[in-house]
């Protein structure tokens, strides 16, 4: 084949985009081949595929939301928010969101007359990593409280946006 050679300021060639190109041609010619000879692999590939789109479709569609620590301070500021925490006694008394009230996870009641309250109102459910307070945010919620938060990250991306924590007992 002859060499091609390009100078400054010439165009650059054109390819023809109405025909599909061979290379995609041949590509769904061979990708039966391919899933044969990779059965585990393509197998694994579309599980973790279908895992992903789960979990996604599934923080779409519940009914709370996680939230960062400035919008935590936006809706305590101005929505006069419940903070709820439910870390485990020692980790509240080591350090804690100032204003924040202590119910431990075992006991966390949404039945509780002072939660029963607050039902129409703004509660956010904190912990020390973000994951017990997701658990009791959907137990709110499901048992009826419209406006359910959850501290993304828990005290470690509230520390980690270098805002304080009040120590000792609430």
């Amino acid at each position: 084949a002859p060499a091609v050679t390009l100078r400054f300021g010439d165009p650059a060639p054109v390819r023809d985009n109405r025909r599909p190109s061979l290379e995609s041609h041949v590509f769904f010619e061979r990708l039966p081949e391919f899933i044969g000879n990779h059965f585990i692999l393509v197998t694994m590939f579309l599980l973790v595929a279908l895992m992903l789109i789960s979990t996604e479709f599934s923080a779409l569609t519940r009914r709370y939301k996680a939230i960062a620590p400035a919008e935590l301070t936006r809706l305590v500021n101005r929505d006069n928010a419940l903070l709820v925490d439910v870390s485990a006694n020692a980790e509240f008394e080591a350090g804690h969101i100032a204003g924040s009230r202590h119910v431990a996870m075992a006991q966390l009641d949404p039945e509780h007359k002072d939660l029963a309250k607050v039902k129409d109102l703004p509660v956010i459910v904190v912990c020390r990593s973000g994951q017990n307070s997701a658990t009791a945010a959907a137990k709110l919620s499901s048992a009826g409280f419209t406006k359910v938060h959850w501290l993304d990250g828990g005290l470690a991306s509230w520390t980690g946006a270098d805002l304080p924590l009040a120590k000792g007992k609430a």
